[in-house]
């Protein structure tokens, strides 16, 4: 093998970041007070939804000496301090990108001052006041999402348009038009929701049991092929998880995703999966619950708030958040791993100490673990009292 041919990292899906969060935008070419009052703007409608961000840089000490704030000054790198009603830290250090992007994490959106920082996304502001300006920063000029006229500006700059090809089918807008900027954000959010799949969880020893849980029959079919289905009624792809060695017994018309973070138990196959599809939110159940239906599904579908790192149900066995049948979304795949770093793999710990939406279950029943014997004699039951009745 040359050392031309050589790989030195393996390549794995990374997801889709920006400089700073998934979708980020930066306003320029207009002066930085217009841009903070527009973000400001922005952030106000699209907060109640959303988490917010914005990213700017100070001129306070442009032009002289900076005198460190705090316990900086005195030679630390890193101060916190608990403002009561804000939290604050302050750094005496460089960030770069990948820093960056942990800080962002759970951020929604994104607004960067695009004066002083570069974001993966433009929004352009025509402005005669800062012509020069944007005509050094043509470069950085993209991708292009939106232009907005300021009151002195009748139409793109004829730099910007030989700079843009298509620039004319980029939407355009009035600075003084609030809601019509408003509105773009919106529906680049809405556009921007991830798309959801879903995960059965069917790679456990199964050792209380005695017996496989996922090949166990209550409806007609393996478990494990049921809540596939009943997953296949409200996600775009289900995947089945296992363990390497259980692949090849799994149904070949299902799609089998096999743990490649082993070890590690439910915690293992959602990293896993988020591996194999990092930008995705994944609703994972587990293969253990055999009164799980569609309208358990269904609800918390449609209730999803993919602003959260998590939507899930309050148990009915403990009041803890259910962490085998819920939606994580693609920002809790950093979460995960972070907790992983720290000597955490409990699903459950995740939910406990992060920002999820909660649900009462439609029926309590319906989040049952079968997890022994006596529990499936209890599921039987049930299950014969329903066909009865």
């Amino acid at each position: 093998m040359t050392l031309k041919d050589h790989k030195k990292h393996s390549l794995i899906t990374r997801p889709s970041f920006g400089n700073f969060g998934r979708n980020e935008w930066a306003i320029l070419g207009t002066p930085c007070g217009t841009i903070k009052a527009l973000a400001d703007t922005v952030i106000q409608a699209l907060a109640p939804k959303y988490k917010c961000a914005y990213v700017d840089a100070s001129h306070a000490h442009a032009d002289g000496e900076t005198t460190l704030p705090g316990r900086l000054a005195s030679g630390a790198e890193m101060e916190y301090t608990d403002q009561i009603h804000y939290h604050q830290f302050d750094l005496n250090r460089e960030l770069n990108q990948f820093q960056f992007r942990q800080l962002f994490q759970e951020a929604d959106v994104v607004l960067v001052n695009g004066n002083h920082q570069q974001a993966r996304a433009q929004v352009v502001v025509i402005d005669n006041a800062k012509k020069a300006s944007l005509q050094k920063r043509l470069s950085q000029l993209d991708n292009v999402a939106l232009f907005i006229l300021a009151d002195d500006a009748e139409e793109v700059f004829d730099f910007v348009q030989k700079a843009i090809p298509a620039w004319q089918a980029i939407p355009t807008c009035r600075l003084s038009d609030t809601d019509k900027i408003i509105t773009f954000f919106r529906e680049q959010m809405q556009r921007a929701k991830p798309k959801l799949n879903g995960l059965v969880l069917a790679g456990g020893q199964s050792i209380r049991m005695g017996q496989d849980k996922g090949a166990m029959n209550w409806h007609g079919k393996e478990q494990r092929y049921y809540a596939a289905d009943l997953l296949k009624e409200v996600c775009e792809e289900v995947f089945i998880s296992c363990r390497p060695e259980q692949q090849a017994e799994i149904d070949s018309t299902y799609t089998a995703l096999p743990d490649t973070f082993t070890g590690l138990g439910p915690y293992g196959a959602i990293l896993s999966a988020f591996r194999e599809q990092p930008d995705a939110a994944w609703l994972v159940v587990a293969c253990d619950m055999p009164l799980l239906d569609s309208a358990t599904l269904q609800h918390l579908v449609k209730n999803r708030n993919s602003s959260s790192v998590a939507t899930t149900y309050v148990s009915p066995h403990d009041g803890f958040p259910e962490p085998l049948i819920t939606i994580w979304e693609p920002k809790s795949y950093p979460v995960l791993l972070a907790f992983l770093a720290q000597g955490y793999t409990c699903p459950r710990k995740v939910l406990r100490n992060s920002v999820i939406s909660l649900l009462e279950p439609l029926q309590a029943e319906a989040l049952l673990n079968a997890n022994t014997p006596e529990d499936s004699e209890k599921v039987k039951e049930i299950l014969q009292q329903k066909t009865t009745s």
